[in-house]
C-alpha cells in the first residue's frame, strides 16, 4: 500500500521544481518536463521514493532510535516542529549549529549548562542575585533554549538525518555524511542529490508540500513506534519478565556459592595456621 498518492501530491504542489536555468543536472532523472522555464518534477518517482524512506523511518522508529529532522527555512519552521514534536523526535528549526554532529560533546555540554541553570534557579541559589545577574542569566537560557532547547533529550548522535532543502542544509548534510549518519532529504531541481541516501524529488518551498511529505513519513515512524510498544507488552505477556528474574536468582545463588566456598578457604587456612602453630 502506498504512503501517499499522485494526486495528494499534485493538489499540494509538490511538482513544481525551480527555473531551467537554476537547476543541477544531477536531478534530471527526477524532471519530467519543463514548463514555462520551470522544471516540473516527475511525481510518479517521488511517490515512489516517499514510500521507500517512510519504510526505512519506521524501521529506525521501531528499533528505538532517533531520527533528527532539520529545516531552518521560514517555510518549513513551524510544520517540522509539530510534526517532529508529535513523534517524539529531535529537531532544529534556528540556525544549525555548527559541528553538532562533528562536535557533538561540545553541544552536550551546552545543553547541559541550560538543565544547570534550571536546577539553580528552581532551588533558589539564584535568589539572592542581583537583577542583572539574574536578567543575564535568563537571558543566556533562553538563548540556549532557542538553539538547543529541541535537541535537549537527544544524548546520542542521532541514528539518521531528515532534511529539508538540502541546500540551504548543506552543512548538516556534510557532517552527517562525514560521520556516515544516513540523509533523507526533501529535494528540490536546484539541489545536488548525490550525497543524499533517500532522495525525495519534491517542492522544498511550499509549505503544502512539506507537510504533506512528512505526513506520509510521520505516520510511519508512528507505525513503528506503536509497534516496538506491542512487541513489548508481548514479551512481558510472554513472561521473559520472569525469566529475567530467575536469571538474577540463578546469579544470586551462584554469588552465595561462591561467598560459601570462600569461607569455607579461609577457615580451611585458618585451621593449617592453627595446625602448624601447635
Amino acid at each position: 500500500m502506498s504512503r501517499t498518492n499522485f494526486d495528494t501530491l499534485l493538489e499540494a504542489g509538490c511538482h513544481f521544481g525551480h527555473l531551467k536555468r537554476k537547476w543541477n543536472p544531477a536531478m534530471a532523472p527526477y524532471i519530467f518536463m519543463e514548463r514555462n522555464g520551470i522544471h516540473i518534477i516527475d511525481l510518479n518517482k517521488t511517490v515512489a521514493k516517499i514510500d521507500e524512506a517512510a519504510e526505512a523511518l519506521k524501521q529506525i522508529a521501531k528499533s528505538g532510535k532517533k531520527v533528527l529532522f532539520v529545516a531552518t527555512k521560514k517555510q518549513a519552521k513551524q510544520v517540522v516542529a509539530d510534526k517532529a514534536a508529535s513523534v517524539n523526535m529531535p529537531y532544529v528549526i534556528e540556525r544549525w549549529p555548527g559541528g553538532m554532529l562533528t562536535n557533538f560533546p561540545t553541544i552536550r555540554k551546552a545543553v547541559k549548562k541550560m538543565a544547570t541553570i534550571d536546577k539553580l534557579t528552581n532551588d533558589g541559589t539564584y535568589s539572592n542575585l542581583s537583577k542583572r545577574e539574574i536578567l543575564q542569566i535568563s537571558r543566556q537560557r533562553a538563548k540556549l533554549d532557542k538553539t538547543l532547547g529541541s535537541i535537549a533529550d537527544l544524548t546520542r548522535l542521532p541514528s539518521a538525518l531528515f532534511v529539508i532543502d538540502v541546500m540551504k542544509e548543506n552543512i548538516a548534510v556534510r557532517e552527517a555524511n562525514r560521520l556516515g549518519i544516513p540523509v533523507f532529504g526533501i529535494v528540490d531541481t536546484n539541489s545536488d542529490p548525490t550525497n543524499i541516501d533517500f532522495v525525495i524529488p519534491a517542492n522544498d518551498d511550499a509549505t503544502k508540500s512539506v507537510e504533506v511529505i512528512l505526513d506520509a513519513c510521520c505516520a510511519a515512524m508512528q507505525e513503528g513506534l506503536e509497534e516496538r510498544k506491542a512487541e513489548k507488552v508481548d514479551m512481558e505477556a510472554a513472561g521473559e519478565a520472569p525469566a529475567n528474574k530467575g536469571k538474577k536468582k540463578a546469579t544470586k545463588a551462584r554469588l552465595d556459592k561462591s561467598d560459601e566456598e570462600a569461607i569455607n578457604a579461609a577457615k580451611a587456612a585458618a585451621f593449617i595456621k592453627e595446625d602448624e602453630e601447635a
